[in-house]
């Protein structure tokens, strides 16, 4: 029997920017689909930046169909009120997908860098470059994008076994 195709929607919160990307995976090929980025505008209040958020990403998830979503889990920063901030964004991001009833999985940071490009304190250009090598054809210059795509690429390396998919059953350490 042929694998099947899944279509993972990677996210990689932010306040101004939400990054978004789509791939497939058919066993252990990978394939792009789509990538972008959901904003908010800086001058309104919170609760609208995170209506935003939550609205733009449930338009992605309503026009392209994913199967199943992965968001990376904060970083904590220096400064409490950027980090909570943060956290307030991603709670948004976690919930469009959760709402629209896809599972959703979780990743630290150093987990996704280290799956994707093999060294958990990789910098941005070095994902960018494993991202264009591993989608050919993806062309994305947008970095939120980019971390976005590399999400997804995470978890479709950690969730499949045994040719077929396994959503983890708890999240997936650091």
């Amino acid at each position: 029997m042929p694998d099947s195709e899944l279509r993972i929607l990677g996210l990689d919160p932010g306040l101004r920017c939400t990054g978004w990307g789509l791939i497939a995976a058919r066993g252990n090929r990978l394939g792009h689909l789509a990538h972008g980025v959901v904003t908010s505008e800086a001058e309104a209040g919170l609760a609208q930046r995170l209506c935003q958020l939550h609205r733009g990403l449930a338009r992605v998830i309503a026009e392209h169909g994913p199967d199943e979503a992965a968001v990376e889990e904060t970083f904590v920063n220096r400064n409490p009120a950027s980090t909570l901030k943060l956290g307030q964004a991603r709670g948004a991001v976690l919930l469009a997908p959760a709402l629209a009833g896809l599972p959703v999985a979780e990743y630290g940071a150093n987990h996704v860098k280290k799956s994707v490009v093999g060294a958990g304190h990789a910098d941005k250009h070095q994902i960018r470059a494993m991202v264009a090598l591993l989608l050919p054809g993806s062309r994305v210059g947008n970095a939120d994008a980019a971390d976005a795509l590399a999400v997804a690429i995470c978890h479709a390396h950690h969730a499949t076994r045994a040719g077929g998919f396994v959503a983890p059953t708890s999240r997936q350490a650091s």
